[in-house]
């Protein structure tokens, strides 16, 4: 099965390395879940939910406190081009509370992008390894409720035109936004003007090439900051479209 972590910068390992991490001792205030229970509950959430996960892959970084893990999902109703994926995350050194992100990887190039990140806790408190179940329950359904608008947003990506100077000004909002270095800007402004991928020019000047060419210059980045920084992506070209919606309509 593919590696859906490649061409991330996060330390990949086995799924048995997962399992193996041992968890820090409770304290009176805070009780750390285990990385494999946490994976383990959000992977028979979906499967009781009709899903198929297909592949996944597994990251570990910081002495193995933090775990970053990508579950492939598929139904019957997948897009041709994209699957989405399910971000499973967790820390033991208290650095962000456990959540759970969803995603879609781009099959012809494998970039990775998130949306509608939720986190099961604030911290994980007294109670949490035993309101585990029900947590995960409630925060994949949202998870999967958001699958739609996702969809939605991706097809209009597609659909809409930019032209160079509304895609300049989004990768210089994006800049502002640190959603990439001023030092990425050669990367995707490359990637838009001519993909790597010729699958993304077959729309033409559309906002769903300009998306994969910021995505494409994440590559090699630290994947926990992928789901912050998908976000204010989605902002930056949804903004750009509004505009040209804007346009259209004054024409």
């Amino acid at each position: 099965m593919p590696n859906l972590l490649m061409h991330q910068a996060d330390a990949y390992v086995p799924r048995s390395k997962v399992e193996n991490t041992p968890t820090p001792p409770s304290t009176r205030s805070w009780r750390p879940i285990p990385h494999t229970r946490l994976l383990e509950t959000v992977e028979a959430n979906l499967k009781d939910k009709g899903f198929f996960i297909t592949s996944q892959s597994h990251g570990l970084s910081h002495n193995h406190n933090r775990y970053f893990g990508l579950l492939e999902i598929r139904s019957s109703d997948e897009a041709e081009d994209y699957r989405s994926i399910i971000g499973v995350r967790n820390s033991h050194d208290k650095t962000f509370p456990a959540g759970v992100v969803l995603g879609s990887c781009v099959i012809v190039c494998s970039n990775l992008s998130f949306s509608g990140e939720i986190s099961l806790s604030r911290k994980h408190t007294r109670f949490i390894v035993r309101d585990l179940p029900e947590l995960v329950h409630q925060a994949v359904d949202k998870l999967l409720s958001l699958r739609i608008a996702e969809r939605n947003r991706i097809t209009r990506y597609k659909d809409a035109q930019l032209t160079n100077l509304r895609a300049h000004d989004a990768v210089i909002r994006a800049v502002d936004s640190k959603i990439i270095a001023p030092s990425r800007i050669p990367h995707v402004l490359k990637e838009w003007r001519s993909p790597t991928h010729s699958e993304f020019t077959k729309r033409g000047m559309s906002a769903w090439r300009l998306f994969n060419a910021f995505s494409e210059s994440w590559k090699g980045s630290n994947l926990q900051t992928l789901p912050g920084r998908s976000s204010k992506l989605q902002k930056v070209i949804d903004a750009a479209c509004n505009r040209v919606s804007h346009h259209n309509v004054a024409a």
